[in-house]
């Protein structure tokens, strides 16, 4: 309250001395609904429409005559609405302070009970996240994220019609097109064959998930020709194959199926924001899915795993950590895989990881790579080994391709995505819709 108090009379100040800023003196003047319009970039009318909402606080002017506004309470709804600009232009605000098609004010607070992050450890509905993927299968914790409930030696698996449409739609795309490319093409045919789509219910929505995560999986081309591929089977055994032509052994797949566990949320990262998003809007789960996929496809989300195969494989190619380290810093790129904004030490996730690949005898050559990558670079600067670089050694020592990572990270983060929609489609519609701050030529413009 404080802070509030001295930006508001900071904001005061200034606009008192602005040439634009409304009228008011330092005499404790009180607003006009002119000025006020004008201090938060507004219409009259929607002056109003605060007041009625309870957002501003009128006084009749002396003399009966208009309303007059308390300045200080002004800059503040100012202030917490991001309006105000001078001359900017109010259109933005005008159609939040109204109440029509659901477009009204926006609230950025995602309430949310799946996943709690608090300094070294991470939390899937007030369990350790860690324990759970020590415990149960990928399969079992997205379930029971999902409801509550926790079903033991659950699979999910897809429609003959939805997996159908997904492999015509995959096996459509160029050669060379990523794993992620398919995912998001499978996505999108697994839609239009569900006619259910539109039905936001709870009992839908969770019938269509598990059928939608089975249909992404099996969709994806297989690299190994014997490879086991029933509904029987759990995900990360019928994932494996489409990763890498190596055969799958069983602590190998124990650790895919640790690391799609441990990846299936964490709280509002850019994907699951984009995803909320569109649940907001009251997008269908498979849109939802799509909006996730979409925000997965950057180097600073889920794609930070193959730029950290890519480093890990380079260092035992030249067998060297502090050359590559070298040239990276030198050519002014960042070493991949380490240091995240929301743990001071080593990422939960990776130290989970980097234990089960210390028992994949195939493993040691990629796991010692990281280690010294890690200990080469926290010579002067304290970072620590984040998941993509726990991915990277998954990847590298299977002989999986270098997006591998990001297929992973999808494939696991669906689930969540799927929960985060099933939380926002209980919550207002439409709040999740910011007003622009327009920053550009005061209108009106001449046509071009």
């Amino acid at each position: 309250m404080l802070i509030e108090s001295i930006w508001t009379r900071l904001d005061t100040v200034w606009l008192m001395t602005d040439d634009t800023g409304g009228g008011t003196s330092g005499s404790g003047k009180r607003l006009s609904t002119r000025e006020t319009a004008g201090r938060l970039g507004v219409k009259s009318e929607t002056v109003y429409a605060y007041v009625s909402r309870g957002l501003l606080t009128s006084r009749r002017a002396p003399g009966g005559r208009g309303s007059t506004f308390d300045p200080e309470e002004v800059d503040a709804l100012a202030r917490r609405s991001g309006r105000g600009r001078p001359g900017g232009d109010g259109m933005a605000a005008d159609r939040a302070a109204g109440s029509s098609g659901g477009d009204g004010p926006w609230d950025l607070t995602a309430r949310t009970g799946i996943t709690l992050i608090d300094t070294d450890r991470y939390y899937f509905r007030g369990v350790d996240a860690c324990a759970l993927a020590a415990r149960y299968g990928y399969e079992e914790t997205a379930a029971w994220l999902w409801t509550g409930e926790l079903t033991p030696g659950i699979r999910f698996t897809a429609p003959p019609e939805s997996l159908a449409a997904a492999r015509r739609a995959v096996e459509a795309l160029p050669a060379h097109s990523g794993l992620v490319d398919r995912l998001r093409a499978a996505t999108i045919a697994a839609a239009v064959t569900d006619p259910l789509r539109f039905d936001l219910s709870a009992p839908t929505v969770l019938a269509a998930a598990p059928a939608l995560i089975a249909t992404l999986v099996s969709a994806l081309p297989v690299r190994e020709a014997d490879a086991a591929d029933g509904p029987e089977s759990a995900l990360a055994e019928r994932l494996w194959p489409r990763l890498t032509r190596h055969p799958a052994d069983q602590a190998s797949v124990r650790v895919l199926d640790a690391a799609l566990t441990l990846l299936i949320d964490h709280d509002l990262a850019a994907s699951t924001l984009a995803a909320r998003v569109a649940a907001s809007a009251r997008a269908h789960p498979y849109a939802v899915v799509s909006a996730g996929l979409g925000a997965v496809d950057g180097p600073l989300h889920g794609a930070a795993s193959g730029l950290a195969h890519r480093l890990l494989t380079e260092v035992l190619e030249r067998g060297s950590a502090a050359a590559v380290v070298a040239d990276h810093l030198r050519e002014g790129r960042r070493i991949p895989g380490l240091g995240h904004r929301l743990y001071p030490g080593e990422d939960p996730r990776a130290r989970m990881l980097f234990g089960l690949l210390e028992d994949l005898p195939q493993a040691a050559p990629a796991l010692t790579a990281a280690r010294e990558v890690v200990e080469t670079t926290a010579r002067y600067t304290p970072l620590h080994a984040n998941v993509d670089l726990a991915l990277a050694v998954l990847s590298v020592s299977a002989g999986m391709p270098a997006e591998a990572g990001e297929a992973v990270f999808a494939v696991a983060r669906t689930a969540g995505w799927i929960a985060h929609a099933l939380e926002e489609y209980q919550e207002r519609p439409l709040r999740l819709r910011p007003s622009g701050h327009y920053t550009g030529p005061t209108p009106p413009q001449p046509l071009p």
